[in-house]
């Protein structure tokens, strides 16, 4: 199955955003990555700019599974319950897509998911190794 998940901090963000691109490539080879895309909050007050980045790969693990895995990741970043409402999000992994099916369409519409999903369905000449 083919799994389409976006990536995103506001808090030590290019460390955070490098730990989740190491931890997904050692779970899912041939993961492939759309450059870091620094965006505005769009609904927090607090105006610390966020990192976000597309990731798309294959596996045959559950949504289930993968979700899992995700969250794994969150926490190993050091991401607490309660920290959201304080507008602090250290890690972020979100499942987007699985296959044709879109699990968050809101998301999906953002103008830096578009662009993320433009550069990954474009074939990259070198595979890339910054993470």
């Amino acid at each position: 199955m083919l799994y389409t998940i976006c990536i995103g901090s506001n808090e030590h963000r290019h460390d955070n955003l490098a730990l989740a691109r190491r931890r997904l490539a050692e779970r899912f080879p041939g993961i492939r990555f759309a450059p870091e895309e620094e965006t505005k909050p769009l609904f927090f007050r607090r105006g610390d700019l966020f990192s976000n980045q597309l990731a798309r790969f294959s596996s045959s693990l559950s949504r289930a599974e993968v979700c899992s895995c995700l969250k794994d990741i969150e926490r190993e970043a050091g991401r607490r319950e309660g920290e959201k409402e304080r507008e602090i999000v250290k890690l972020d992994i979100d499942l987007l897509a699985c296959g044709n099916r879109v699990y968050k369409p809101d998301d999906w519409e953002r103008d830096y998911v578009r662009r993320g999903l433009e550069k990954l369905e474009t074939p990259s000449p070198l595979p890339t190794t910054d993470y």
